[in-house]
């Protein structure tokens, strides 16, 4: 019977050390596709910006939910949005110029960040450089946003939680920078609009994921599965545990599950 199998992008499919794909997980994508599985990425990452372009191609997926859910594409046809209310999105604007926090989001080619300093304090640590040309963040007011990034410790996420009940962070595996996720959108909600489609249930879905905002689709899937470089509060409501990112862990479970 045909199955989803479903990944997250950064630390799950893209090893962020090498740089690249693993060819192993580039092997199990190629395998799963030639069985006639469907394969998903479900990512927090908003695909269209140069940034993400690249790997497109080398994914191949059937469907992508982007952006932990608020955007969901099947068969190259976008099957779902949701953008933030602009009133909500003032007030976040508003929070951030107050607090400090590193906020906003890149959209296509450009980044619209308040406090850029900290997003160009935090790259520079993770990666040594920061190419990033920050425009405007108050631009964003007079565009369609479905989701925005924060950048700050776990304790700043938490205190914006709190002033923003109908949100959620999820932290970064680095421990530093979050998705904000409204409530009641997830990587899970996109994958159960992606099954009514293909016609399948949440117990055809093969989910692996690395980080907080994989949770909900690694419980809702048939079989949730955490990388072994995966947080470990992941790992403990995982099904299965494979191998990190840089030990063939994408095939490995894929071969475990009989999926390749």
């Amino acid at each position: 019977m045909k199955k989803m199998v479903a990944f997250d992008f950064d630390k799950t499919l893209y090893d962020h050390k090498a740089l690249e794909i693993p060819a192993s997980a580039r092997r199990a994508l190629r395998e799963l596709r030639e069985r006639g599985q469907l394969v998903v990425l479900a990512t927090g990452r908003d695909m269209s910006t140069h940034y993400s372009r690249p790997f497109l191609d080398l994914v191949n997926a059937d469907a992508r939910v982007e952006q932990n859910g608020a955007k969901v594409v099947a068969d190259g046809k976008v099957l779902f949005e949701h953008f933030i209310d602009r009133t909500l999105l003032r007030r976040m604007l508003d929070y951030a110029e107050e607090t400090g926090i590193g906020f906003g989001v890149t959209i296509e080619d450009e980044d619209y960040y308040i406090n850029p300093e900290r997003i160009r304090e935090a790259e520079m640590k993770r990666w040594g450089q920061c190419g990033r040309q920050f425009k405007d963040a108050w631009a964003l007011l007079d565009k369609k946003i479905r989701t925005v990034n924060f950048i700050g410790t776990e304790e700043e996420a938490r205190a914006m939680e709190r002033a923003f009940p109908t949100l959620q962070l999820r932290m970064f595996s680095v421990n530093y920078g979050a998705d904000i996720i409204e409530k009641g959108i997830s990587k899970a909600e996109g994958l159960k609009k992606l099954c009514a489609y293909y016609g399948l249930e949440m117990r055809d879905v093969y989910a692996f994921g690395d980080s907080f905002n994989d949770s909900e689709m690694l419980e809702e899937a048939g079989v949730g599965i955490a990388m072994g470089n995966a947080k470990e509060e992941l790992k403990a409501i995982a099904d299965y545990v494979t191998s990190p990112i840089d030990e063939d862990g994408i095939w490995n479970a894929c071969k475990h599950f009989q999926l390749v």
